[in-house]
């Protein structure tokens, strides 16, 4: 075993078999989030996390569930996670499986997009962890084919975006059908106003755990945008993809773009694939083990990937169309330069962007800086008012206070938010 890893986690009081898995999960140092949040969590304290993508939030109650777990009679699920996309939920499953194999912990994920009978097989192997989307948690609810009485440990992973995403109702009917006498876990990149409530709700004196203010991007990211047009993102972006060889991950606004855009990139030759919420639950696996792999380049996907991608060694995001929320841009450009490594964010900013770039860097607290060669135009004056733009990539940094929020985008298909109640 490697002494530094086992030193490192030990500290925090972890067994020797977990500490062997994560050795084989190539696990190296806990992350800040991980130090703080873990031996709180293993003592059966609620905690409230929150610290920006790709700091180890996943770890940081995959871990203490494993441990807890492990010393629990088996033969039921005791513990639920929930998670807004069905991306998200494969990604904690797969940690489990990665560390929980030396405490003989299992778990089955069930999300909408997926065949409903095998998700109920699965609940019938008795895992004692379930890893959920709150649409598809619900169906399984009114069906009868989940019992969450037993249930002895809650998280709620990037609570904000759930919230977002309109889960609320289906969260509080889900929080009803829970023991009171639990321990809950949330985590999540933002702590927004909206977000107080559901807070109120499901934890009890909790151990608060910040590490980064919500808007601080990664040590590690260069930024910069171009100024172009509507008509010229295509064409700037083939010329940019042709620059470098670097994995690339490319943001659009809409479903539509993205299809039209991934089949701009393979005609002109580029290995790419598509992932947004129309996509079946096949294809969207596909896109990212096929991306993950390097099968694809190129990986064109919607604000639904933003916070379930965790694939290592991103080179560059592109954001084909600046995001609506400011917040969505940070969790963008947060898929690379993970776990202090270096890449680069480029944003592309038409004349109708302006209050979205406007917002975007009120919430960083500095003005993103122009590439090299891209022209400043005449609304270039929405900077921030004692912010200069100056011509050369701006690197992460501590950002100012949060100005305003936007309205969150829509559920993805298949999990819809719907109200339901007993009897419909």
């Amino acid at each position: 075993m490697d002494t530094s890893v086992h030193e490192n986690f030990h500290a925090l009081g972890l067994s020797e078999a977990l500490l062997g898995d994560l050795v084989k999960a190539g696990y190296t140092s806990p992350t800040p989030i991980q130090t703080q949040a873990i031996p709180p969590a293993m003592a059966g304290r609620d905690v409230i996390g929150c610290a920006q993508t790709g700091t180890g939030k996943t770890a940081a109650f995959v871990i203490p569930i494993i441990e807890r777990l492990a010393v629990l009679p088996k033969g039921q699920p005791q513990a639920l996670i929930l998670a807004p996309t069905r991306e998200l939920a494969l990604q904690i499953l797969a940690t489990i499986e990665k560390l929980g194999a030396g405490r003989r912990i299992s778990a089955t994920a069930i999300m909408g997009g997926a065949d409903m009978q095998a998700q109920v097989r699965g609940l019938r192997q008795r895992p004692d962890i379930i890893v959920a989307t709150p649409g598809r948690l619900l169906d399984h609810m009114w069906n009868g084919t989940v019992n969450l009485a037993p249930i002895k440990i809650l998280v709620l992973d990037e609570a904000d975006r759930m919230l977002d995403m309109g889960f609320a109702p289906q969260i509080n009917q889900i929080l009803d059908a829970l023991p009171e006498e639990r321990q809950t876990l949330l985590f999540s990149a933002t702590l927004p106003a909206d977000l107080t409530r559901l807070v109120q709700a499901s934890v009890n004196n909790p151990v608060k755990v910040m590490v980064t203010p919500s808007a601080t991007t990664a040590d590690g990211v260069s930024q910069a945008l171009h100024h172009t047009t509507h008509d010229g993102k295509a064409d700037l972006l083939v010329a940019l993809l042709g620059q470098e060889q670097d994995t690339v991950l490319v943001f659009t606004r809409t479903k539509h773009r993205a299809d039209k855009l991934g089949r701009v990139l393979d005609r002109v030759g580029h290995k790419v694939a598509v992932l947004h919420g129309d996509r079946s639950l096949s294809q969207r696996r596909a896109a990212l083990e096929g991306f993950k792999r390097g099968t694809f380049r190129v990986l064109v996907a919607t604000d639904i990937a933003a916070r379930g991608i965790d694939v290592a060694n991103i080179g560059h995001v592109i954001n084909f169309d600046l995001p609506n929320s400011p917040e969505d841009y940070v969790h963008r450009i947060g898929r690379t330069a993970r776990m202090k490594t270096t890449g680069r964010a480029t944003s592309f900013v038409t004349a109708e962007d302006s209050l979205q770039l406007r917002a975007i860097e009120q919430l960083l607290g500095h003005a993103v800086p122009l590439a090299p060669g891209s022209a400043s135009p005449s609304f270039n004056a929405h900077a921030p008012r004692g912010l200069q733009r100056s011509g050369r990539p701006a690197q992460g940094r501590p950002s100012g206070q949060r100005d305003r929020r936007y309205a969150g985008h829509g559920a993805p298909r298949g999990e819809q938010p719907v109200q339901r109640t007993p009897g419909n």
